[in-house]
């Protein structure tokens, strides 16, 4: 994903340009760090007490420059225009957030407003159309037969989230003035790997093959995670 992420900006500003960037549902800071270290201004937005934290550890042990580039904001990420003023950011992540929000529409528009003309906006949700695939591959067919129907499912924390649509998701983009530019998949093949396993030899190769699929179709349609890339018009 941050491949992905990384060839949209490049494509869409200018190169070495410093971007100010808000991570909203941050965690504990992995993508906001990473670019920081690439120069640019970050935001990052978590009401997660405890992430925030494990955010702010990571970021201490970071050089000055890099500490001077980062900024950490305990908050709801529906509450953007509270901490915000509207058109603030060149980019915007919202990164496994969605899935957590029962009703995302309002949360996606803050975001959007948050974004300067021709702002990227960089959504990661779990596939609401591939949602049998992890439990048909693990064998457990009542679970693949009833999640055809549904876009909710139970994650591997044990906790009732919800999954969405391409085409439902294309249609907000559009309607709160950020419309899908490039959509991308994720974890197309390595869904069904547990959590914590050793990473193969041959990750690179494994790394290929997944951007390979997550830009392909009709594999990037069946991958767990969607990443989308609106543009603020």
């Amino acid at each position: 994903m941050a491949r992905q992420l990384d060839e949209q900006i490049v494509g869409r500003f200018p190169v070495g340009k410093r971007l100010r960037v808000l991570d909203v549902g941050m965690g504990q800071g992995t993508q906001a760090l990473r670019l920081a270290r690439a120069g640019h201004q970050v935001t990052g937005l978590e009401q997660d007490t405890t992430m925030v934290a494990a955010a702010r550890k990571s970021l201490a042990g970071e050089p000055e420059g890099i500490r001077e580039r980062m900024r950490i904001i305990e908050g709801d990420g529906r509450d953007t225009g509270v901490h915000f003023l509207p058109g603030s950011f060149d980019v915007v992540l919202c990164h496994g957030v969605l899935m957590y929000v029962e009703e995302p529409d309002p949360l996606l528009a803050g975001l959007a407003r948050m974004l300067a003309p021709g702002g990227l906006l960089s959504l990661l949700v779990r596939n609401g159309d591939a949602l049998a695939i992890r439990p048909g591959l693990s064998g457990d067919w009542s679970g693949a037969l009833a999640a055809f129907d549904t876009v909710s499912y139970r994650n591997r924390l044990g906790l009732d989230v919800r999954a969405d649509r391409l085409k439902d998701l294309t249609s907000t983009l559009a309607g709160i003035g950020a419309p899908l530019h490039a959509w991308y998949g994720v974890r197309v093949f390595t869904d069904t790997a547990a959590d914590g396993a050793e990473a193969p030899a041959d990750v690179e190769t494994l790394l290929a093959v997944e951007e390979k699929a997550g830009r392909t179709d009709p594999y990037r349609g069946v991958a767990a995670l969607l990443h989308l890339c609106g543009v603020r018009g």
